[in-house]
């Protein structure tokens, strides 16, 4: 597959002529199904116990995507060049699907990023919650036209149609798009971890050697040292810091280290696969604990103003334990 320049600011392209004994259906089919099964991985593994969020339905949207595409790219593929109502269908609609799907998914990063966080931001200055069910439904509308505007705009955009008219009649050779949404989404979080972590890098020492994991109601949990309290208020901001930095790199450390290589060496990683759950569930840790961060006055321990992340319980960042018989014997104890 090969990468073509484009006059279109959102998207970077590189150029690489792939071997003509390779069949590029064949490695398109295996990618679109790595990452169809990486997608169902992910949504098996996370916590069951989450309440719905915005971020929670364009997960299972985006998974269901996928699939969609693996099923027509197989059927493409399959089929070769066949006819439906009058509609020929060969090996070249298979890249134009791919382009479509790549300037789509490019385009999703910064939408996607700000209403999930201003839906954390409502739950959490809300004071009572709505109706599950209107709430719900709220959700999956708001997906449903989300995905439906980037389609909108993506086949309406005169600089996109124009460079998928170009490519009309090749067909060994399909252009990959490659969104700088993401590159930059990526940088900003890694900027700014990094500075969270420099000016709290001796608090977040400390914790770790003072982090227990314990068992709380059944369930293996970090416990961290808390001053004492007369309320269920959360610490200040300087406190708060370094144990949602902990928290955040303790379950994505490895997801973080992989960001660093891939902008280090200046990866270019195609829209469709850059686009995935797990990338989603990773900046949607990072957006709660950003709205935990600037809302830590607001907050108080109770269910309802908690938004659950599926990969880490923030609880561990907030809930004082004031009566031992609500912790059991400690399991381990983590010294750096």
């Amino acid at each position: 597959m090969t990468a073509l320049p484009s006059k279109n600011c959102s998207f970077q392209y590189q150029s690489h002529q792939a071997p003509r004994s390779l069949d590029a259906t064949c490695l398109l089919l295996l990618i679109i199904l790595g990452k169809v099964l990486l997608n169902v991985l992910i949504l098996r593994v996370k916590r069951k116990d989450t309440s719905w969020s915005f971020m929670e339905y364009f997960c299972f949207s985006l998974a269901l995507v996928d699939l969609l595409l693996l099923v027509n790219i197989s059927v493409l593929t399959y089929f070769r060049d066949f006819v439906v109502l009058g509609i020929r269908f060969t090996n070249y609609h298979i890249c134009l699907l791919t382009q479509i799907v790549s300037f789509a998914y490019g385009f999703l990063h910064y939408p996607v990023c700000s209403l999930a966080c201003i839906d954390y931001w409502c739950n959490l200055s809300r004071a009572t919650k709505p109706s599950s069910r209107w709430q719900k439904l709220l959700y999956l509308l708001t997906v449903i036209l989300t995905w439906i505007s980037v389609l909108a705009y993506v086949l309406g955009d005169p600089a996109i149609s124009a460079s998928l008219k170009t490519h009309k009649t090749s067909v060994n050779q399909c252009p990959s798009y490659v969104s700088t949404q993401s590159h930059w989404l990526s940088l900003s979080m890694l900027m700014i971890l990094s500075v969270a972590f420099l000016i709290s890098w001796q608090e977040v020492v400390a914790l770790i050697q003072a982090i227990r994991i314990a068992s709380y109601k059944n369930k293996a949990v970090l416990y961290f040292p808390f001053p004492p309290h007369t309320s269920y208020t959360v610490s200040p901001r300087a406190v708060l810091l370094p144990r949602l930095i902990v928290c955040f790199l303790g379950t994505w450390f490895p997801f973080v280290a992989l960001q660093v290589l891939i902008l280090s060496l200046r990866v270019q990683i195609p829209a469709y696969i850059e686009m995935n759950v797990p990338w989603l569930y990773f900046v949607n840790s990072f957006l709660i604990a950003a709205v935990y961060w600037f809302n830590c006055h607001k907050l108080y321990w109770r269910d309802g103003m908690f938004p659950v992340d599926p990969f880490i319980n923030w609880k561990c960042c907030f809930v004082p334990v004031h009566r031992l018989k609500q912790v059991e014997r400690p399991m381990s104890i983590i010294i750096c």
